[in-house]
């Protein structure tokens, strides 16, 4: 009688309904499994126009060489340059830019944050925090759109540094498929809701200003930093934007479920 009883409980209504509902859900899922396919950019960042980037001039451009560096970066296509601004003062602490850019394009997850790789090699984070950036200096419909970023500070040991412990912020921000995302957080969600688009990718921009003085690694404050941040991303990303990221929503693609942005 007991297991009668107990058997009573799974022939409740709620009980079906919610069984039902579970059962829909996983064949609705496995109908709407989407194979990604490579979203790769128009064209490499390693083709990216100098001279588009005026009045910032290139002044260097890294590589990395270490194979096992490049595997848990887990793209090759990345550009790792020096600008510099002429427009500033010589001795100004924004004078001198280091641009980090990183394109995913079968991306299923969001490595790879400052505050991580920075103290993966002996920095601490003193703060970090959200800011907004109001684009400023492009002609183009970026001109006064507020983007959404993180604003870091470390300290530690710089080698290039003779007095030793140094403090500088490094600022970063995300984009995926045509959708700026502040954090990493904000960043997976954004993947998670282009789950079923067989078409996804996103790219991380990250700066550091700094300069040389009398042989001292010198850097800006947090003003300095978002203005000098604002007046870059009005330079980098409206190239970013119309000519190496992809077209989004593809025309072409065929989705389950609507994804586009609206």
């Amino acid at each position: 009688m007991s297991e009668i009883r107990g058997l009573r409980v799974y022939l409740q209504p709620a009980f079906l309904v919610c069984a039902g509902v579970l059962a829909l859900a996983g064949v609705g899922m496995d109908r709407l499994h989407v194979e990604k396919v490579a979203f790769r950019p128009k064209k490499s960042f390693d083709l990216l126009d100098e001279k588009r980037l005026s009045p910032y001039i290139v002044v260097s451009k890294d590589k990395i060489e270490n194979e096992e560096v490049v595997r848990e970066l887990g793209t090759t296509d990345y550009i790792q340059w020096v600008l510099e601004d002429p427009q500033v003062g010589a001795d100004s602490a924004v004078r001198k830019c280091s641009l980090f850019i990183t394109y995913y394009e079968l991306p299923d997850y969001v490595p790879h944050v400052p505050e991580e790789c920075y103290m993966g090699v002996g920095y601490q984070v003193l703060a970090s925090e959200g800011v907004t950036f109001q684009i400023k200096g492009t002609s183009g419909p970026l001109e006064g759109k507020r983007i959404e970023g993180r604003y870091v500070v470390f300290s530690g040991a710089d080698s290039k540094d003779w007095l030793g412990d140094t403090q500088y912020p490094v600022l970063y921000l995300f984009n995926v498929n045509g959708v700026y995302a502040g954090n990493r957080e904000d960043a997976r969600w954004l993947l998670n809701r282009y789950i079923f688009s067989a078409h996804v990718y996103f790219c991380k921009v990250e700066w550091k200003f700094f300069n040389t003085s009398f042989g001292q690694r010198i850097y800006p404050n947090k003003r300095e930093a978002l203005g000098a941040s604002e007046k870059l991303l009005g330079v980098v990303l409206p190239i970013l934007e119309g000519e190496h990221w992809p077209q989004w929503p593809v025309v072409s693609e065929k989705q389950s479920i609507g994804t586009r942005r609206g």
